[in-house]
């Protein structure tokens, strides 16, 4: 597969300032791995979204990839939190393995904490894949759900946000999401897991054991806490790509 990281970019933009022209694109790269992915529903969820990661090819300017970021309020222990929600997210085939998205949605990260640095600040994410779960999982020290340990208080932010933005579909007992026949779910060639991948991975082992419908679109919902630690974690691993001269894999999924 050909290798195009000095080839695109990545930019931060708020929902109110994608174009219809930039809409149509991210929904013709979104329905080439989803079920169900027409575009009126599409429209309507990016509405709801405060900003989106754009990833495009640098010489024509195409969309080839996205991220979706919405903000909202939680509560931690009684005090006001930021949790920064990551919806869908894809990428052409031909571009997976490049850094660019994933190193700006860090990035982005980063400056809502030093904004709010009193302020508890956490990813929140649902995952229809592994891939996902282990962006999560490799980079966020503490995070739930993990096979390691249970955490009691993320556990709780998760059913916070769920509760508060899918009430409807949220299974509190399994902790799983279902919102049924018609949502969209990931294309069979997209993401497969096979029975080696999860004997070699406990990761993955435990998204299969918590999300065993995944192929049929159930997401399992999850929370990474932003924090000093992982915060000098990027920032030692770009200084060493400086050093090296190379791209360093930022939340690169082993």
């Amino acid at each position: 597969m050909k290798n195009n990281k000095t080839k695109i970019s990545a930019c931060f933009k708020k929902i109110k300032h994608v174009s219809v022209p930039q809409l149509l694109e991210m929904h013709k790269v979104f329905v080439q791995y989803y079920h169900n992915a027409d575009l009126h529903n599409f429209v309507i969820d990016m509405g709801k979204k405060t900003g989106v990661i754009l990833l495009q090819d640098k010489n024509s300017e195409k969309i080839v990839g996205f991220s979706t970021w919405t903000e909202l309020d939680i509560m931690r222990n009684g005090e006001k939190s930021i949790g920064i929600f990551s919806g869908d997210t894809v990428v052409e085939k031909e571009f997976w393995g490049n850094k660019e998205l994933q190193k700006t949605f860090v990035k982005q990260l980063l400056k809502t904490k030093i904004k709010n640095p009193k302020t508890s600040v956490f990813w929140l994410l649902i995952s229809k894949g592994y891939k996902t779960y282990l962006l999560l999982t490799n980079n966020f020290p503490k995070h739930y759900p993990s096979h390691e340990k249970n955490n009691i208080k993320l556990e709780s932010i998760v059913d916070e946000y769920c509760q508060q933005l899918y009430p409807s579909a949220y299974n509190k007992e399994r902790r799983l999401l279902n919102f049924g026949n018609d949502y969209q779910y990931l294309k069979d060639d997209v993401a497969e897991i096979t029975t080696e991948m999860t004997e070699e991975n406990l990761e993955i082992r435990h998204f299969t054991k918590l999300n065993p419908s995944w192929q049929q679109g159930t997401e399992l919902p999850c929370v990474g806490e932003v924090s000093v630690h992982m915060m000098w974690n990027f920032m030692r691993k770009n200084m060493l790509s400086s050093k090296k001269k190379k791209k360093v894999l930022i939340l690169e999924p082993s």
